[in-house]
């Protein structure tokens, strides 16, 4: 996209975003590094199997705009507070994509981007033909819980805390906050684990306190990427494996297949579930889901444990209640719905991120309302744009394994666009892909509000490199094609 003279508008005074603004300091990267590069930038320890630190992915994402050159594209510690539509509302909507996608740069600015530099208050604008936005689904705008009159953190008496404002905390200030003091921790998936480890690594010692997780839905957690010894990339991750899962609007063979392949598919999910059952002591704990694993990868909700984390819940370390009824605060701490009372000095609310209202802060009225569709996720086609909003596209919406792979070949896919070598389909044809999308995610996991393809990344970016007019097939014979994992370099050019 350089030849298109770009401009990366980035709120922070750095590179790294959630990475370096949004972690915590024994974060560690769910993906091993060799599934977490870029095509032509390998890291410079690729061997080593540990699980990269947020520091090592900042330095290698920094290393990678010093091979490119790309600082000089960055206007640093500018927001976006504000994006125009030039033309009026109806020069946005579907006539713009319909059956001109080949072109959509034509020499005539389309949005106006309003951006406020540093400290100062004032918004200068500038003019664009073309927006991308990568502002991601999470950071920035926290997910708050909400509670009746009387029930909420108003009548607590102590701190409470969502981590986004947590993960801004120094070393020392963090363990000062939690030494000696009775946390709860509200939630289950990848932070409020990182969240409660630290915690029990802050009171470990006389005068500590276990800190308590209050957990709501149950999912699937992983101690690595090995299961009875057979790498998990065996699983889900070759194109033969992915022959066994719904993909979007398939035809009928595939459907058939898909029918054929269930007692196969649910064999491979109770195969790593009795693994993680063996492994970890989910049943001592009361933490077994009562749904498949393959639903928590299909929508990627899995967790990689920190190392360490169950033994220190057997030292008593961490707590585990469930709230699945709901909860809610009380003077002294949180009442779950049970009637279960638990006394607490600090609460820290692993919540989530609310992205997409990033999004509906910065666009323009006639557009808000699309941001999210009938199936709570946004609707993109090839997961990238919106067949909506004209001259727009999305990047970092759509979770896979590595989403590092995932936004990389979308911003690929996108760049060939005003280059001209695919013609976009119709609106109606694109929406229809999306809804086939929503359609195959709910069919394979109750979780489907988060757009996920794990289960179908290969034939994501087969549609992909189909429409650049690149090969398909990327391994060098037909053994490897189908049970040799995909990674980024696969998609090298």
């Amino acid at each position: 996209m350089a030849a298109y003279d770009p401009v990366v508008f980035e709120a922070t005074p750095s590179v790294g975003g959630v990475w370096k603004h949004c972690v915590y300091r024994t974060t560690r990267l769910q993906t091993p590094r060799p599934d977490y590069e870029f095509s032509d930038y390998s890291w410079k320890n690729r061997d080593d199997p540990s699980f990269p630190t947020h520091t090592e992915i900042v330095d290698y994402l920094e290393g990678y705009a010093d091979e490119f050159d790309l600082w000089r594209y960055i206007s640093f510690e500018s927001k976006v507070v504000d994006i125009k539509l030039l033309g009026g509302a109806e020069a946005g909507f579907t006539e713009l994509w319909s059956g001109t996608g080949k072109a959509p740069l034509r020499g005539k600015p389309m949005w106006e981007v309003g951006i406020v530099t540093g400290d100062s208050n004032t918004v200068q604008y500038y003019k664009f033909e073309f927006v991308v936005m990568c502002t991601g689904k999470y950071g920035d705008v926290p997910r708050m819980p909400v509670f009746p009159p009387g029930k909420g953190p108003e009548v607590f008496k102590g701190t409470v805390m969502h981590s986004l404002d947590y993960c801004k905390l120094s070393e020392e200030e963090t363990v000062e906050l939690m030494r000696g003091k009775k946390v709860v921790v509200v939630g289950y998936k990848k932070s409020a684990i990182d969240l409660a480890n630290e915690c029990a690594q802050a009171n470990q010692g006389e005068g500590g306190q276990a800190c308590t997780m209050l957990v709501r839905t149950l999912h699937w957690v992983v101690p690595s990427y090995s299961i009875w010894g057979l790498p998990f990339f065996l699983f889900y991750s070759t194109r033969f494996s992915q022959l066994f899962y719904e993909r979007p609007n398939q035809g009928l063979f595939r459907s058939l297949l898909c029918r054929l392949m269930s007692p196969l598919r649910s064999g491979v999910s109770k195969f790593i579930e009795s693994y993680l059952s063996w492994k970890l002591p989910l049943g001592k704990y009361g933490l077994t889901p009562d749904h498949p694993f393959v639903e928590d990868y299909a929508s990627c909700q899995m967790a990689i444990l920190p190392e360490g984390f169950f033994d220190m819940a057997d030292r008593g370390l961490v707590r585990f209640k469930r709230a699945s009824a709901g909860w809610c605060f009380s003077e002294n701490g949180v009442v779950l719905d049970d009637g279960t009372k638990v006394e607490a000095d600090l609460v820290f609310l692993a919540t989530g991120f609310e992205g997409k209202d990033k999004l509906r802060e910065v666009l323009p009225k006639p557009f808000r309302d699309l941001v999210v569709g009938k199936s709570s996720m946004m609707p993109l086609y090839r997961g990238t744009i919106h067949p909506l909003i004209a001259n727009m596209a999305f990047v970092g919406f759509v979770e896979s394994v590595s989403n590092l792979h995932t936004s990389e070949l979308r911003c690929r896919w996108l760049s060939g666009l005003p280059e001209g070598r695919f013609e976009l389909p119709s609106v109606k044809a694109m929406m229809g892909h999306v809804a086939g999308e929503a359609d195959a995610m709910r069919r394979t996991t109750r979780f489907y509000r988060r757009h996920c393809i794990s289960t179908y990344s290969i034939h994501d970016s087969d549609g992909m490199c189909a429409d650049l007019g690149s090969a398909t097939l990327r391994k060098g014979n037909w053994i490897a094609e189908l049970f040799a994992p995909y990674n980024n370099k696969d998609y090298k050019e």
